[in-house]
């Protein structure tokens, strides 16, 4: 009974040990992949990279670095301003790939800002705007990268109303004594534009708060106040309601004071970190 126990436990340990053995080697065949795949790729040969990744994850699951390895390789199949089936694909591949790193590792920034790229690059505006969206409705975000992404929403209802108040036909320049310039903005004759460019600089103003809610001292927060309310004015004269636009005014003149404050801080703040590293001793 003892004899028949002893090579019960001898089987069991060899197995163990075989099985350990078996995993370090696909570790190491996985690293070579990896590596294989690094080279594949500084060649350019994408797909071939992409093959490497795959076959790294499938030799050791547990790899951290091999999703991020076929996301890359994937990405860089997408070619930017091509809008065949085809590509339009390899960019939604390359964003379910992005989409799996961030599923076990949710503050990933490579994967997010990857993803947002796409979603840009495909001009698939809706999603792009829920992406960034939740990112800045987040409690559990970092307030400044919360910041940031009410920043990116608001910058996209500024270009929104900007690229209809500044059409030549919605507005008039005059030249004073000196030469200096003068704009008055008019009304585009469809209504429907101007509303949409009111509904946009109203929502761009309400993120831009959120954005200095979150951080005060936001230098592109401040700045997109500026522009934001800027055009508020714009529509208010447009719509013939001068003493509004007057009050608009003033406020982006505060704002503008504010962004310029906050520029003239981080300049200083850049150069005093600049002259403490020149400072150092080379190590």
């Amino acid at each position: 009974m003892k004899l028949s126990q002893t090579r019960i436990a001898i089987v069991l340990a060899v197995l163990v040990v075989t099985s350990s053995g078996c995993g370090i080697i696909n570790r190491i065949r996985a690293k070579n992949e990896l590596n294989e795949a690094a080279r594949t790729y500084r060649e350019g040969h994408f797909e071939e990279a992409e093959q490497h990744s795959r076959r790294a994850l499938e030799l050791d699951p547990n790899s951290k670095s091999a999703p991020s390895f076929i996301a890359r390789t994937i990405h860089a199949q997408y070619r930017a301003g091509v809008n065949s089936p085809e590509n339009i694909a390899k960019a939604q591949e390359a964003i379910q790939a992005y989409q799996q790193i961030l599923q076990k590792d949710p503050k990933n920034e490579e994967a997010y800002k990857a993803i947002a790229y796409l979603y840009g690059a495909t001009k698939d505006e809706d999603k792009l705007r829920s992406w960034i969206s939740a990112r800045a409705n987040d409690p559990s975000i970092d307030p400044a990268k919360r910041a940031e992404a009410y920043v990116v929403l608001a910058s996209k209802d500024w270009d929104c109303s900007f690229k209809m108040t500044e059409l030549p036909a919605n507005k008039t320049t005059t030249l004073n004594p000196g030469n200096r310039a003068s704009v008055a903005y008019k009304k585009p004759t469809d209504q429907k534009e101007f509303d949409a460019a009111q509904a946009c600089v109203k929502r761009g103003l309400e993120e831009i708060e959120n954005a200095i809610k979150l951080d005060p001292n936001s230098e592109s927060a401040w700045s997109y106040k500026t522009n934001l309310l800027l055009e508020a004015k714009k529509l208010a004269e447009m719509d013939g309601k001068t003493d509004q636009a007057a009050e608009l005014d003033k406020q982006r003149e505060i704002a503008q004071k504010r962004t310029m404050a906050l520029s003239e801080a981080n300049q200083k703040k850049k150069e005093a970190e600049e002259a403490k590293q020149a400072a150092s001793p080379a190590k």
